[in-house]
């Protein structure tokens, strides 16, 4: 299903997007890797078979002009993009009251503008030729919102609503979208995260709360992502405590509040 396809994917430096690239390349893909971070993509490309066939990008999603210039080179490049990972994304740790509006900004720029983007400057060609699939990936706290991740809930919400959106007006052209939504996984976004300004000790207990649940290794989440898109499936729920939150959201839309502060201990 994958073998001589072209997977372009970004924030392929580290976590889940890391994963990805190497099980693809495991798989005979061709990889059009993007990060904005040139030594992640030098740490994911030394951890590729060495007949890999791999191109990397440097590319800062919240810019509209760098994903555009991104697409437009993968064209060059390899001819033609059969999926689309929007992957990359960054998290600020935070209550609303704290939380600045610059590291708002920040948050959204790249976790759901850099989706937007993604989406926007690939899926022309993919109409023209009415192939592709659009992978965007939210998070479980696209699912159900969570005390102190005010910036990420939001970006990661959008992210389901244009996919979801994508669903419905795709229909019947030949290009798919496809929602994931990873919980626990143990990534570096942690370690790769906005510092806020205004941290106390409400965001130390979640931003500890939240390190205990991220247990699920990238590359069984590749896997299971994966294994979703070669089922045809459109909502991937990946990764530790995502189907049991996606079943907390439909059946306690207005009290599965409560649930999440006692979990985080806040």
């Amino acid at each position: 299903m994958f073998e001589k396809k072209v997977v372009a994917i970004t924030g392929a430096g580290s976590g889940i997007g890391q994963a990805l690239a190497v099980q693809f390349a495991g798989l005979g893909a061709r990889l059009a890797l993007s990060d904005i971070n040139q030594r992640g993509l030098d740490e994911t490309l030394s951890l590729l078979p060495k007949h890999a066939d791999v191109r990397t990008y440097i590319v800062d999603v919240s810019l509209r002009q760098s994903v555009f210039d991104y697409a437009d080179s993968v064209g060059r490049d390899f001819g033609f993009t059969h999926y689309v990972i929007n992957n990359a994304g960054t998290s600020v740790i935070a209550s609303f009251q704290n939380v600045t509006l610059e590291e708002m900004h920040k948050v959204i720029d790249i976790n759901l503008w850099g989706v937007i983007h993604g989406s926007k400057a690939f899926l022309p060609r993919m109409l023209e030729r009415r192939e592709g699939c659009i992978v965007n990936v939210s998070s479980v706290f696209g699912l159900v919102a969570t005390p102190g991740s005010v910036a990420y809930t939001i970006s990661k919400f959008g992210v389901r609503g244009l996919t979801e959106t994508l669903w419905q007006e795709l229909e019947g052209t030949g290009v798919r979208a496809v929602l994931v939504h990873p919980g626990g996984i143990n990534t570096n976004i942690s370690k790769n995260s906005l510092h806020a300004r205004a941290e106390g000790n409400f965001e130390r207990r979640v931003a500890e709360a939240n390190l205990r649940q991220m247990t699920t290794p990238p590359a069984d989440c590749a896997r299971e992502i994966i294994a979703g898109l070669t089922a045809g499936k459109k909502r991937l729920l990946v990764g530790n405590g995502a189907k049991t939150l996606h079943l907390m959201s439909r059946l306690m839309p207005d009290g599965y509040g409560a649930v999440m502060k006692k979990k985080l201990g806040v």
